[in-house]
């Protein structure tokens, strides 16, 4: 069995982006990552705290990574309402 070929920062970067967009939805935690990627906690924590810091991930509640999805805004107009016991 021949050595995983040394991979540098930019491919893993690539890697877990194109993951993330090939999957909408994915969902994972770090120790997932680690396992999914070939990292250790120090290259994992970096490397998803890197793409948090970019907005391309958010972390949930529970400590999951997520993929930041990008609406177009809606302009929300607020008219006031009539008083229902008037009418």
């Amino acid at each position: 069995m021949s050595p995983e070929p040394i991979r540098t920062t930019d491919e893993v970067l690539r890697r877990v982006q194109g993951e993330f967009l090939e999957m909408p939805g994915l969902r994972l935690t770090t120790p997932q990552a680690r396992k999914l990627w070939g990292l250790d906690a120090a290259q994992c924590d970096a490397l998803l705290g890197a793409l948090v810091d970019a907005n391309f991930l958010f972390r949930t509640r529970d400590g999951a990574f997520m993929r930041v999805e990008h609406s177009v805004p809606v302009k929300a107009v607020l008219t006031p309402r009539r008083n229902m016991a008037a009418a």
